[in-house]
């Protein structure tokens, strides 16, 4: 029942609720105080009511109040991971999930589940004593386990060393929470992920003549990955085409032969019927929006160079594509100005300088700013920035490939902002140096481009205030440009210029190239990569690539390069990754010339750097100890580029703070990740069971 206030008053004697009513009208109350004191009894009714309710709401993990869900979890068995991953990062739901699956409880469905929710990865769980050589008993037959592997079967043999490998093996008796065994009675298997695939929607693929063409819009050739296709069911273990895997030539020809025959179970990775989205799409014609190629009029090649050209070009009427290069070839005969436009995916391992994913909040101008939009309102950036008379934002709304040369300039105490729309990646590039001016405190901000051809400078021309400048998501390429295989083609060349002084340059999420800051201007550096293009070139320093550059801050960064400042200050969670060159004439790798001010914090610093005194760094100042450092790969365009491989020692891979790893894939939280799945498996693997975590990529 509901006690409020005219429900205890109805249950009183007439008389008693007439005199009361009496006692208010002569005093002139709006109630009187037998009514007043029952809406004060009626109050306190509503609030043990309320407290009961909560009471019975308290026992349920969905209704439940915010503080009794770590004591449910704690009647479960549940205990509190890491919230790094989006999945985990509510307790409520986690303890949900736990409720059910515990129900499931050491089976590879809730294994497998268990790994992609914790680590927020794609994951793989295998039992590996379904793949062992043994004697079978005959009333429980494996009849797909065989001693010798069928060598006319492409797919089980493309699938070798992988998670999805189905050969038979002989007994290894090493364990497997080592790394080093697997196939064994009571081993289980782990395989996760780390890469994601990162999309390119109807992006100009960049020409090389007019039938030879790539997918990057860089120009060099970079392998197509799969869009990893969601798991609908818990009962349902992944394969190839839930995880983000290279597309070989062999795997997409086939596709395309199923495709041909119509059969509904095929696995989609080219599409052409603008309902369906796999992985790659192919767009070309001469007028926009181009149309898209028909599966059947494409075909699959190893397009390798061969004799100044490529290899198998396709004749009339079909179009050739190479998954593993990354190449595109036209039919002969097409008409002059022909386009071509794909849709792909590419890997990598972190939301890091720019790319098709969220980006609003970091936007300098809210979404609701009335922009000016490239190409819809202006064709060209120069001409859209030109429109904003020295304020506002350009905002660019597709993922295409400008050619211009450019120049930005801010009026005194205002902003202009250029960046990508929220969920594409435009490529920049620039005809040559692109100015950066301002009046007096004016301010530039660049969100979500990839940039090359050229250096960004905030020039010295006797006039320039300019006052701040920003970079968030943002590529500035080092070396400018790719050459074919990926190199670069100006090695340690500026990516960004600061001449004037007093400019406080802010870099958030962003690869960039070598850095000149004259000493008067201060930078800091957040979750970014600084790539010299070899240790032995110079990162950070004044104009002339030798004196000290500006204060610099750098916080979970990677510097790739010998560096030269005024003072550090702060370095945390970072990797200084420089050794000096034959015949320097530099005193150390990295060197402060105030090292009586700032911090360097648990970094990896060289052990001969001159910088101010250290914090939990490694190599340690009083030890001989000399940890592992192994990155992937430390070339730009790579999908692992500049990420800690496995073979990195502990020091390194656990080393920050909050004991993740150092340097700029800190924000990832890999090591946490990997912490949260070990600490489930110990809940939720079988008695007698072993299981080992492994990296796909």
């Amino acid at each position: 029942m509901n006690f409020d206030q005219h429900k205890l008053m109805s249950l009183l004697p007439a008389f008693q609720r007439l005199r009361d009513g009496q006692i208010a009208q002569e005093l002139g109350l709006a109630a009187g105080p037998l009514q007043e004191l029952l809406a004060l009894m009626a109050e306190q009714i509503a609030v043990i009511e309320e407290d009961l309710e909560q009471l019975q709401d308290d026992a349920f993990i969905e209704t439940c109040a915010e503080w009794a869900v770590p004591y449910i979890g704690d009647l479960i068995g549940y205990r509190a991971l890491y919230g790094v991953a989006s999945r985990v990062a509510n307790a409520r739901a986690e303890v949900a999930h736990t409720i059910a699956y515990r129900r499931r409880k050491g089976t590879a469905t809730v294994l497998e589940q268990l790994a992609r929710d914790v680590t927020d990865w794609n994951a793989c769980a295998v039992e590996f004593f379904q793949r062992l050589i043994t004697t079978q008993y005959m009333n429980h037959r494996r009849v797909w386990v065989h001693a010798a592997p069928d060598l006319r079967n492409w797919q089980a043999l493309d699938r070798v060393g992988s998670a999805f490998d189905a050969m038979p093996r002989t007994i290894d008796v090493r364990r497997i929470e080592s790394g080093r065994g697997r196939h064994n009675i009571p081993n289980i298997g782990l395989f996760l992920w780390p890469l994601d695939a990162w999309p390119l929607s109807y992006s100009p693929a960049a020409r090389v003549d007019d039938r030879r063409w790539r997918f990057s819009p860089l120009n060099h050739d970079q392998p197509l990955v799969t869009r990893p296709e969601t798991e609908d069911d818990i009962t349902h273990l992944a394969t190839p085409l839930n995880v983000p895997r290279p597309i070989g030539r062999r795997v997409l020809h086939e596709d395309q032969r199923k495709a041909a025959a119509a059969d509904p179970q095929r696995p989609v990775q080219y599409y052409s019927d603008g309902a369906l989205r796999r992985s790659l799409r192919l767009y070309v014609g001469t007028t926009e929006p181009l149309p898209a190629v028909d599966y059947k009029d494409v075909c699959v090649c190893n397009l390798a160079d061969d004799a100044g050209s490529w290899a198998h070009l396709p004749p009339a009427g079909k179009y050739a594509i190479d998954p593993v290069l990354g190449r595109i070839a036209l039919p002969p005969g097409l008409p002059a100005g022909t386009r071509v436009r794909v849709d792909w995916h590419y890997g990598f391992g972190a939301a890091l300088g720019g790319g098709e994913y969220e980006r609003a909040a970091t936007f300098a101008e809210p979404a609701s700013t009335t922009p000016v939009r490239v190409p819809q309102d202006h064709a060209t950036i120069q001409a859209a920035i030109t429109a904003l008379g020295g304020q506002g934002v350009v905002e660019i709304t597709d993922s295409g490939r400008y050619e211009e040369t450019l120049a930005i300039d801010v009026a005194a105490s205002q902003r202009i902002e250029l960046r990508a729309r929220n969920g594409h990646r435009p490529t920049l590039v620039l005809g040559g140096e692109m100015p950066l001016t301002g009046g007096q405190d004016g301010e530039i901000v660049l969100n979500g481009l990839l940039i090359c051809g050229d250096r960004l400078n905030v020039v010295d021309d006797g006039s320039n205030r300019l006052r701040k400048l920003t970079l968030r998501h943002c590529t500035l390429v080092p070396g400018h440009e790719l050459n074919a295989d990926g190199s670069p083609v100006s090695p340690g060349d500026v990516s960004l210029r600061v001449e004037i002084p007093d400019v406080q340059t802010r870099l958030e999420r962003c690869i960039v190239g070598a850095l000149r800051v004259v000493e008067g201007s201060e930078s800091q550096l957040l979750d970014c990569i600084v790539d010299a293009t070899a240790q032995e070139r110079v990162a950070y320093a004044a104009l002339d690539g030798d004196a000290a550059g500006g204060p610099l801050t750098l916080e979970a960064c990677t510097c790739i390069g010998k560096l030269h400042v005024l003072r550090f200050v702060l370095v945390s969670n970072s990797i200084l990754l420089a050794e000096p060159a034959t015949g320097d004439t530099w005193a150390a790798p990295v060197v402060a010339e105030r090292r009586q001010l700032g911090c360097v914090r648990y970094s990896y610093v060289p052990a001969t750097a001159r910088t101010p005194r250290r914090f939990r760094c490694v190599p340690g100042e009083d030890t001989t100890d000399s940890p592992v450092l192994r990155f992937g790969s430390l070339r730009y365009g790579t999908a692992i580029y500049a990420q800690l491989g496995q073979a990195a020692s502990r020091q390194v891979r656990m080393g920050a703070d909050d004991e993740g790893e150092m340097g700029a894939y800190h924000h990832v939280h890999g090591p946490q990740r990997e912490a949260n799945l070990r600490l489930r498996l110990d809940e939720y693997l079988r008695v007698g069971l072993e299981a080992g975590v492994f990296y796909e990529t």
